[in-house]
């Protein structure tokens, strides 16, 4: 049985990591072994994340006025909320693949920046890249122009060496026209 102290603890803990969060999602880790629940809650800390298994009521106390609110107030049976404080979209990716693994392990539901989101919005945010995958699509999307340009140069400069030309302005270009007439 916890003291009133504790509860007030946990309850306080609670409520600061809910206001420190981009993102709470609600789900479940009673029914897996601990050693994968270890292994669960490695994957989301390594996402900048946290899970926290309480008593419902706890929860709800630590809820009140916040935006996770809505999503704690009809809790019947086990439960975990899962923190996202940074990359919200590798913790839900983190819980989703666990769940694929665990039956026990599912998506409830979830907040993203005080925003209330459905099941399959938890789920739309889990199949979203990481954040480094974006970043590295966008670097690429970006350098593509430089590397083309850079590719043409090179291009330039064979070319130039093997007609044994100085500069580009006296290539030797020829058509579509005179390669269809030689042939």
């Amino acid at each position: 049985m916890l003291k009133r102290a504790e509860k007030d603890a946990i309850i306080s803990g609670l409520k600061t990591d809910i206001e420190a969060a981009r993102a709470v999602f609600l789900t479940n880790l009673i029914g897996i072994g601990s050693n994968d629940a270890v292994k669960l809650r490695k994957e989301v800390r390594e996402s900048q994340g946290k899970i926290v298994v309480t008593r419902n009521t706890l929860f709800k106390k630590a809820a009140e006025g916040t935006a996770a609110e809505a999503i704690v107030a009809d809790l019947k049976g086990p439960h975990a909320l899962a923190f996202a404080f940074e990359d919200a979209a590798a913790v839900a990716k983190a819980l989703k693949e666990a769940g694929k693994e665990f039956e026990a392990v599912e998506l409830k539901g979830g907040i993203l920046n005080g925003e209330v989101l459905s099941l399959e919005q938890v789920t739309a945010l889990a199949e979203l890249p990481s954040r480094d995958e974006m970043l590295g699509t966008v670097l690429a999307t970006m350098m593509a122009p430089v590397s083309a340009f850079a590719r043409l140069t090179n291009s330039i400069k064979d070319e130039c060496e093997k007609q044994g030309v100085e500069k580009p302005g006296d290539l030797k270009v020829e058509t579509a026209s005179e390669e269809t007439a030689e042939a």
